[in-house]
């Protein structure tokens, strides 16, 4: 078998199974798929077992039928599936980028030091999420103040003027940062 060969009978394969995969997680049967694609069910049924040839012109039907484009039942992934963390805010902190939401950032911090006093809280634009991952997080949010534990969570508009520090020890937290809370963030580390 020739490479280019080995591709197209790999993208075959693969077109096949998201045709499946994609008929199922709509909850379609068979017979559903076969009537919104205007095909027989065993017409489909050979189709997602390999047993018939795909024709492109029901590939643009199924695509249809399933809610999707022609160019995502047939692309072949090549994007880097495992992505690595980039140091922000020195040693304690990384960040990593969401490839589909280039803007939005996961950050993995280890707070040593408690939340500072109220007059060092900052707001900005943007909404945060966070998990603590270990030890306690002391959030303040406003006029409130949040004891957030171990596998806990907290959400927050970042509008809300809001600081957080370590409770009783180191403590690391995994957080979720829209691109308006993330320039808020650089713009705070510039100040």
């Amino acid at each position: 078998m020739t490479q280019e060969s080995s591709i197209a009978h790999g993208v075959d394969g693969l077109v096949r199974r998201r045709i499946r995969a994609l008929r199922l997680a709509q909850g379609l049967s068979l017979g559903d798929l076969a009537g919104r694609a205007h095909l027989s069910q065993s017409t489909l049924s050979r189709i997602e077992n390999g047993q018939r040839r795909l024709a492109l012109d029901q590939l643009v039907t199924l695509a249809r039928a399933l809610d999707t484009s022609l160019d995502e039942l047939v692309e072949i992934a090549t994007e880097e599936v495992v992505s690595h963390p980039v140091r922000d805010h020195g040693l304690d902190s990384l960040r990593w980028r969401i490839r589909h939401s280039p803007d939005t950032s996961i950050l993995r911090r280890r707070m040593t030091e408690p939340a500072p006093d109220s007059s060092r809280m900052r707001a900005h634009p943007g909404h945060e999420w966070l998990v603590v991952l270990s030890g306690t997080l002391t959030l303040l949010l406003g006029e409130q103040r949040h004891r957030v534990r171990t596998n806990q969570s907290a959400e927050f508009d970042t509008m809300l003027p809001h600081a957080f520090g370590a409770e009783g020890g180191p403590t690391d937290v995994l957080m979720i940062v829209d691109p308006a809370a993330r320039r808020g963030h650089r713009e705070d580390a510039a100040d």
